[in-house]
């Protein structure tokens, strides 16, 4: 599989590391209850088809990446840095 940094360009996937559902960054307050806690760190879906994740490109610039892909086929859709897609 190969991701295309916004900053370095084609690259092949072992540049990155993998860091998980990009809808992860919703976290819980600081204040909530244990057992929320437990249940955002630990139950993770792991759905077939098309989803969103966050890459970072570790053997590069750096860079946090929010890649939609298909993890059945590994089709990448698109590739964002993150703060472009946080400003959507």
């Amino acid at each position: 599989m190969r991701l295309t940094c916004p900053i370095c360009g084609p690259r092949d996937r072992r540049e990155f590391y993998y860091q998980g559902d990009a809808m992860m960054l919703d976290r819980p307050d600081a204040d909530a209850a244990p057992q929320v806690w437990a249940d955002w760190l630990h139950l993770r879906d792991n759905p077939a088809g098309r989803t969103r994740e966050l890459w970072y490109h570790e053997a590069g610039c750096s860079a946090w990446l929010a890649v939609e892909r298909d993890t059945v086929t590994h089709e990448i859709f698109a590739v964002e840095l993150v703060e472009s897609a946080d400003a959507d």
